[in-house]
């Protein structure tokens, strides 16, 4: 039994690094867009509908603060561990090289859901913002090909339903990915500018229209809105008060998935110990700000019970942003922010489908899962089958699955993760206090105390459905495990993990920022 506790050796790191077929093609401007892309867009465009009307109310700006402050703990964490080991996996690969392997499975695991539950809740959001793209210009998708079954049945209806648009968007998004990184980062920079510019659009836009108005602070009041029960598809759940501020955070983490995103693409980096510490702190603090700032001006143009999916406006909570200009009487700006959100949402599910692809790449080189997901196209340099694999479950389950039921799953895999990371850098600080650290965190523990203890905290504040549905995946994680996993891990089996042949010509570095 002790031999799930076995750790993969520094050594085993640096021979993966020099032996892996991914291409280092991303400097730090280019692993900071991949952060902010990852960012801007799960929590602008997605969640802020939703964490005011089922957590917060006007309330949500402080669900972003407590969120953020969570995650400055653990980003913190994150670079110190990226500044040691600049390989693929994220957490994965800190943990197994630091507290041993059955820890790092349970990460590996835990990532597995916040990605894919992450690229599901992205898909479906855009799905919402094209579908109100498409109205604007006279044509309408009919309601059972752009809604869940259960949100389909829930609203009266019988027959078959799916939400289409979600479905084909991530074979769209897979068509660019098994192209190469070097055309998807490009790609991603593009719609990255172009969103960061919408974004200081509406918190600009938004600030006139608020204050331009005869009592500017009327959906603001109460900023904290009295704790009550919100009862939906037969499932009732408390909201508002100080608890519902807490759980918005809970709910809304996910937002933040974007800077962990920047550690799965260490593999690519140009300069990894350098610039993966930078680009994970820089786009948090960016993105930040911006959730603060944009969360006040929606909940100041719209009130916050407007997002209610059964309510006068039904589509809002899936566009909440476009929706809030809608009803200020401001269509012009919805029409921007519309095409800015369906292209901008584009680069997030890009970024969570590649950071889940690495991380499979890291579990299937130690064997931890099949083979087949380590295996990379010599031409692109990316994991073909991985991604095609991964698009054919995120697709189907994005199509059936409600948005809101996914975005907690998305949190408690997050929260988990973040967790693991403020535990395991600690331990390695510990036990290898020698070890070259390019970044380390200033007073590290209490920094790793404080990130343990405010996302656990988080973890137990998550929708009772989330926690439970969450446990269940843990435990099917272990079976997988003890069932799969441990019998072809190459560690256990006296292996290091180095499947790659060494690469014949030297990598390219273009500079891409």
């Amino acid at each position: 039994m002790s031999k799930i506790w076995v750790k993969k050796p520094m050594s085993a790191y640096e021979a993966d690094i020099k032996k892996s077929q991914l291409k280092r093609v991303l400097g730090k401007w280019s692993l900071t867009a991949i952060g902010i892309g990852a960012i801007i867009g799960g929590g602008i465009f997605v969640l802020t509908g939703t964490g005011a009307y089922y957590n917060a109310g006007p309330a949500l700006a402080l669900s972003f603060v407590i969120a953020g402050i969570a995650c400055v703990f653990a980003a913190l964490c994150y670079a110190e561990f990226a500044s040691i080991l600049p390989v693929e996996g994220s957490a994965y690969a800190y943990a197994y090289g630091t507290v041993g392997e059955i820890f790092a499975w349970i990460i590996g695991w835990g990532l597995i859901l916040e990605y894919a539950m992450g690229s599901m809740t992205v898909a479906v959001s855009w799905s919402g913002y094209f579908a109100k793209l498409l109205k604007m210009f006279g044509l309408h998708l009919p309601a059972y090909l752009t809604t869940d079954p259960q949100t389909y049945i829930a609203a009266g209806n019988s027959g078959f339903s799916m939400n289409l648009p979600a479905f084909l968007i991530v074979f769209f998004v897979i068509s660019i990915l098994v192209r190469g990184t070097k055309g998807a980062a490009k790609a991603n920079n593009f719609i990255v500018v172009l969103k960061v510019s919408a974004i200081i659009f509406v918190i600009v836009a938004g600030a006139f229209i608020i204050f331009g108005s005869a009592d500017p602070f009327k959906n603001w009041i109460p900023f904290i809105p009295e704790a009550t029960t919100i009862t939906e598809n037969g499932v009732s759940h408390s909201a508002y008060g100080i608890a519902g501020v807490v759980a918005g955070a809970s709910a809304i983490f996910f937002a933040y998935v974007g800077f962990d995103a920047v550690s799965t693409q260490a593999g690519e980096a140009i300069n990894p110990k350098k610039d993966v510490p930078f680009a994970i702190i820089a786009s948090l603090i960016i993105c930040t700000l911006l959730y603060i700032l944009v969360s006040l001006v929606l909940t100041g143009m719209m009130h916050y019970t407007d997002f209610n999916p059964l309510g006068k406006y039904p589509d809002a909570i899936k566009a909440p942003v476009a929706y809030a200009f809608d009803i200020a009487g401001y269509a012009w700006a919805g029409y921007i922010i519309t095409i800015a959100a369906t292209v901008g949402l584009i680069s997030v599910l890009m970024v969570m489908i590649m950071g889940q692809s690495r991380i499979f790449l890291g579990m299937s080189k130690d064997g931890l899962i099949p083979a087949t997901f380590s295996k990379v196209n010599p031409k692109t340099g990316v994991p073909t089958k991985n991604l095609l694999i991964l698009g054919v479950v995120i697709a189907i389950v994005a199509s059936l699955t409600p948005i809101n039921d996914l975005a907690h799953m998305t949190s408690f895999g997050t929260l988990f993760a973040f967790t693991m990371v403020c535990v395991a850098v600690w331990v390695l600080r510990v036990k290898e206090p020698n070890l070259q650290r390019n970044f380390k965190v200033p007073a590290l523990p209490l920094i790793a105390c404080l990130g343990i203890a405010i996302n656990v905290y988080l973890i137990f504040n998550l929708s009772k459905e989330a926690q439970m549905y969450s446990f269940a995946w843990l435990i099917i994680g272990f079976f997988v495990y003890f069932l799969y996993s441990k019998k072809h891990s190459k560690l256990q089996n006296g292996g290091f993990g180095e499947t790659f042949k060494a690469e014949q010509e030297p990598l390219e570095k273009p500079d891409l920022d």
